[in-house]
């Protein structure tokens, strides 16, 4: 498997989830790309996989020399492949390389800004609005010292152009795959531009900071699963019908009337 591909940013949007989550993403093409050179030990000095994306209107005649069994394309870059003798020449590389769930790293280009001043560049908060401070709401300050060291130390930030540079956007996830039309919907925003060009690899995973291996004592007795313990079986006492005594029927004792005494009228 390659580690990454060529392919180009289409734009965001957004669905919902089985949780009914709304997630944002952003659209990829990635490739087809198609495989340009094999690099090998014994020929190169080292591994690789060269690709090529797009479509050129122009090239120097190296390069069309290099690709002329592959077509004019625009954009060539190496990645490195789990098995390099699976590669040949005129392959053609799609989106099946990755899969839903996985973490890439995307490089692109962000978008130029033009020259900017200190506070939207580098988030200055400007000089104070009042006390006789009319035009130094968003001036940078002092940029030195003083006396010593007597000089602007390098690196300082300072209004200058803004965006246009190459940025890395790290461990974003791969949320679906359209193997017909060669897109990746990936979890959150890229840097660049609409159509333009990026590279997409698969996330490297630092050893350090994942959980540490337990070694196997192959001296130990293998663990019996729940699963395989088997109990035995208790036999069941079977019921015995006990007979139910019947209820005899008792004689009701006939209750005697016993007149009641008229109550005599006193005059």
């Amino acid at each position: 498997m390659i580690t990454g591909l060529l392919g180009k940013k289409i734009g965001m949007t957004h669905y919902f989830s089985s949780e009914a989550e709304v997630v944002p993403v952003t659209v990829v093409e990635v490739g087809p790309c198609i495989v340009t050179q094999v690099k090998t030990v014994l020929s190169d000095g080292y591994d690789a996989i060269q690709v090529g994306y797009g479509r050129a209107k122009q090239l120097t005649k190296p390069k069309k020399g290099h690709l002329k069994s592959n077509g004019d394309l625009k954009y060539l870059r190496e990645f490195s492949s789990t098995d390099f003798s699976q590669h040949t020449v005129g392959e053609e590389l799609r989106a099946n390389e990755f899969r839903p769930g996985e973490y890439v790293d995307i490089t692109a280009t962000s978008k130029g800004r033009g020259f900017q001043g200190v506070v939207r560049r580098h988030g200055y908060g400007g000089g104070p609005k009042t006390h006789g401070q009319g035009d130094r709401q968003r001036s940078p300050g002092s940029i030195g010292a003083g006396t010593y060291p007597g000089r602007v130390f390098k690196g300082k930030a300072m209004p200058g152009r803004m965006g246009g540079k190459q940025v890395t956007v790290k461990k974003l996830r791969i949320e679906r795959v359209d193997l017909d039309r060669n897109l990746l919907l990936v979890r959150g925003a890229i840097p660049g531009s609409t159509n333009g060009f990026l590279v997409v690899r698969h996330t490297e995973l630092d050893e350090s900071k994942l959980p540490p291996r337990v070694e196997e004592d192959n001296n130990q007795e293998p663990e019996t699963s729940i699963s395989e313990v088997s109990a035995p079986e208790a036999p069941v006492a079977e019921a015995v019908d006990t007979p139910v005594a019947e209820a005899e029927d008792t004689p009701v004792a006939d209750v005697e009337d016993t007149p009641v005494a008229e109550a005599e009228d006193t005059p």
